[in-house]
């Protein structure tokens, strides 16, 4: 039993002293961050500049890796079954806390194959009309829906987006009912806004020159507060108490990944996220450099996962 005793503790202090020195020699080659869309998208304007800044603290490259498709599920999957070493690493945006109520199958389980790593930025939505559509406030908006009960449209990048879910919040936070029209892709719902097609659409501030040219109408944004980059415009939270919806970005690492290595990156990506350098690339986009710890982050995307489930359900959303 002694001997048995014995071996036991020398193998768990054999094991700590690998963890030990895998978390001082790391990262001693390139990360991989892994991007579960197509180059060019919203997660590219944040992880491009995170990647550099990053490489910079790191001492080693940070490569992006693109793995676009089915909803994002096929980079999340990647990552979930690679070595939890700290070496490939995966952007998750806010999908990832929607896609569980969205499909009756994952081929990982979105929390337990993960370790939350760092929130990184946060991207309120706008809320958009055609400026020939009458209404032009929020409080208008929800006047015209009650008159009108599904008579009011809005448009979305897709069913499921960030997007779609902001529009069935609005409405079931004001108590009315509103008809949601899905487009493929965030620049064809906004198009199909300045054309008319539709009279209102959620999407990111990335549209707001359309807005400044006259062609859309920016009634609110979807944060707590107002946007610096448009500060004239109210919060719908100014008329629905506690409304908020942001696209959101952070890094997730496999499951079982060293918590020194975690650490590590952490303090790293958070020390970016502060930078001058990081702030100038993605604020005059709209996005807000969101730091935090691993176990506020695996917080926060379970808290999400909990309220789109619900927005999910009570909307009866089902993609087919």
């Amino acid at each position: 039993m002694q001997n048995h005793l014995r071996r036991t503790l020398l193998a768990a202090g054999l094991a700590l002293t690998a963890l030990a020195s895998m978390a001082a020699d790391y990262p001693s080659r390139p990360v991989t961050i892994v991007i579960p869309y197509p180059p060019g998208g919203t997660a590219d304007s944040v992880a491009r500049p995170l990647s550099v800044e990053l490489g910079k603290r790191l001492g080693q490259p940070v490569i992006l890796d693109y793995k676009g498709g089915a909803g994002g599920a096929i980079a999340t999957q990647f990552v979930a079954k690679s070595q939890p070493d700290g070496y490939t690493l995966v952007m998750v945006l806010a999908a990832h806390a929607i896609n569980p109520s969205l499909y009756k199958t994952l081929p990982y389980d979105s929390t337990k194959d993960f370790t939350p790593v760092s929130m990184v930025a946060k991207l309120p939505l706008v809320l958009y009309t055609n400026p020939q559509f009458g209404p032009k406030t929020v409080p208008e908006l929800i006047e015209y829906a009650r008159k009108n009960p599904g008579q009011l449209s809005f448009g979305s990048a897709g069913s499921g987006n960030t997007s779609h879910l902001a529009g069935e919040l609005f409405a079931s936070t004001a108590g009315v009912k509103m008809m949601h029209v899905p487009y493929k892709g965030g620049g064809p719902s906004i198009n199909a806004a300045v054309g008319g097609e539709i009279p209102s659409v959620f999407a990111g501030p990335d549209s707001l020159g359309m807005a400044r040219a006259g062609r859309l109408h920016p009634v609110a944004v979807t944060s707590l507060e107002r946007s610096p980059l448009i500060p004239d415009v109210p919060a719908i939270a100014e008329t629905l108490k506690g409304f908020e919806v942001y696209g959101w970005y952070g890094i997730l690492a496999p499951a079982n990944t060293p918590a020194a290595v975690v650490n590590k990156l952490n303090a790293e990506i958070n020390a970016t996220l502060k930078s001058a350098e990081f702030k100038k690339m993605v604020e005059p986009l709209g996005y807000i450099p969101t730091g935090s710890t691993p176990a506020e982050f695996g917080s926060y995307v379970q808290a999400e996962t909990r309220r789109w489930a619900e927005v999910i359900r009570k909307a009866d959303i089902k993609l087919e």
